[in-house]
């Protein structure tokens, strides 16, 4: 970790959790796992265990959770709730699912498709197999549409006539306005 408030934290949530409970999350970690994801609507480690996490924050404050904590009935639900997991993981995926077509649909709404007739002038991208530099320029002199290939992807031709070696995809083209 690069900031160092962090990686001090994660050593003290380390000691913290010798002789805790088997389940103890050092400190950083703790946001990032325990936290319902809006996506799936369970946390990461309850997938992945079957069981909430025991947070530090948690073994200092009196909490029903921690004051009646019955070893015995604890075993018996983890068993009883290991059988559930498997639905609980199927309905989470559902729900992710859901969540991304939600998310693709937004997006789908938003853009807008380039289409590019033959003679229309056109950048081309900056071909990223040879290294550029941060100033350097990122779009390539005007090419002409020279004839149109089926799913976005095109034929160029430069001022001089001579056709490119190769397609290019609508993504690398931009239009170009003279």
């Amino acid at each position: 970790m690069a900031n160092n408030s962090n990686n001090e934290g994660y050593k003290t949530g380390m000691q913290s959790s010798r002789g805790s409970p088997r389940y103890l999350i050092p400190r950083p970690t703790v946001k990032s796992r325990t936290t319902p994801r809006g996506s799936t609507g369970e946390s990461s480690f309850f997938l992945a265990y079957g069981t909430e996490a025991l947070i530090p924050a948690e073994l200092g404050i009196p909490m029903h959770r921690i004051m009646h904590f019955n070893e015995e009935s604890n075993f018996q639900l983890l068993k009883e709730h290991l059988d559930l997991i498997n639905e609980i993981r199927e309905a989470a995926f559902i729900r992710m699912q859901r969540y991304k077509n939600t998310m693709i649909n937004a997006h789908n709404r938003r853009v807008k498709t380039r289409h590019f007739q033959v003679g229309d002038l056109v950048l081309q991208r900056v071909d990223t197999l040879k290294p550029i530099g941060k100033l350097d320029p990122k779009w390539e002199e005007p090419y002409k549409i020279s004839e149109i290939i089926e799913n976005g992807a095109y034929m160029l031709e430069d001022a001089e006539g001579h056709t490119l070696n190769r397609p290019w995809n609508v993504h690398n083209l931009r239009r170009f306005f003279s």
